[in-house]
């Protein structure tokens, strides 16, 4: 992988385990493009449990986390950059632990008073009839979804309740948890986070009807839109998301997805503590709508991180807001 250019010193972690690898290497390659255009030296390196070796570049002032998924985006690698005392972007290790598992977020989402779709955990030993009988309960129709994968690895739809118990029973034994979901009817939406501010809606469109792996990066057909949602529930849905953000302790960039069903109602989904990077990704594009380009979407990262290394690096650096859960006043990065 490419080595140091230009002046100051970042180093992009990529790559990481699991099925978001070929997409965390795109990150990584975007993020140091990115970064090089703006004239910082950058490096990629690989890097996985098994080799931290790129975790040796003693010179870097920061490294960058473009990993998806297990073991970048689970608390793992910011674990164990804290106990190094290395300076890394993106949340805390606690954080990303709890935005990574989609029941914990649940639970908190509800003390930021927002709204979730109901879910029962799937757990070895339950008892097939009750659960149901629980299911028929919350609805029709269900997404059975691993609880902590990301890019809707495992995810599939129920139409019943006998088979999301089914398709349950399955995704438990290859990912070794699993949640059944209420399905909610209605348009897919995502808001990315930059310093504490919202960034522009996007309204997802597949052309399959449901935004699974093969939709967010397969099928060329799925539409991204801006502008699609009136201007007041625009502004409650950055409330939502960022009430979300701050329960859950995220920094410096994040990604909130969630469901505006038929009654103008908002049910948040889940939050991405390292949402994907490429050009083609959701948190560039809604920047690139705020007047945000790739490169300051990256270097505003970067200097978050270095702001809070020392008191001097924060310095011109504009000071994230308070990630008090009951702040709900949205911050908003208007195209």
């Amino acid at each position: 992988m490419c080595g140091f250019v230009g002046t100051v010193k970042v180093v992009v972690l990529a790559g990481g385990i699991g099925p978001e690898r070929e997409v965390s290497l795109q990150s990584g390659c975007c993020v140091a493009k990115a970064l090089e255009k703006a004239g910082l030296q950058v490096a990629v390196r690989d890097i996985s449990p098994d080799d931290l070796s790129a975790l040796e570049e003693g010179s870097a002032d920061v490294f960058f986390i473009a990993l998806h998924g297990e073991f970048g985006e689970d608390g793992q690698l910011q674990q164990i950059l804290e106990d190094r005392s290395i300076c890394y972007t993106g949340s805390s290790s606690a954080a990303s632990k709890l935005a990574f598992d989609k029941l914990t977020s649940k639970e908190l989402f509800g003390r930021a008073q927002v709204t979730t779709p109901k879910a029962i955990e799937v757990r070895e030993g339950l008892n097939i009839k009750q659960v149901e009988r629980e299911l028929a309960r919350m609805g029709e129709k269900f997404v059975i979804k691993p609880v902590r994968q990301g890019s809707t690895i495992g995810v599939s739809v129920a139409d019943n309740p006998r088979l999301a118990v089914e398709t349950s029973m399955k995704c438990l034994e290859k990912f070794g948890d699993c949640m059944i979901e209420q399905y909610i009817v209605g348009r897919e939406l995502t808001v990315g986070i930059l310093s504490d501010k919202a960034l522009p809606v996007i309204e997802i469109r597949p052309k399959s009807g449901f935004y699974d792996y093969d939709a967010k990066y397969i099928n060329e057909q799925t539409e991204f839109l801006f502008d699609t949602i009136a201007p007041s529930m625009a502004e409650k849905i950055q409330a939502d998301v960022l009430a979300c953000y701050n329960v859950l302790g995220l920094r410096h960039f994040a990604r909130v997805d969630l469901i505006l069903d038929n009654d103008e109602k908002t049910y948040i989904l889940e939050a991405n503590s390292i949402p994907g990077l490429t050009s083609h990704s959701l948190v560039p594009k809604a920047a690139a709508r705020a007047g945000i380009s790739m490169s300051d979407l990256c270097m505003r990262i970067v200097n978050a991180a270095l702001a809070e290394k020392t008191p001097k690096a924060a310095q011109g650096v504009t000071q994230p807001s308070s990630n008090h859960p009951d702040s709900r006043m949205p911050q908003v990065m208007e195209p």
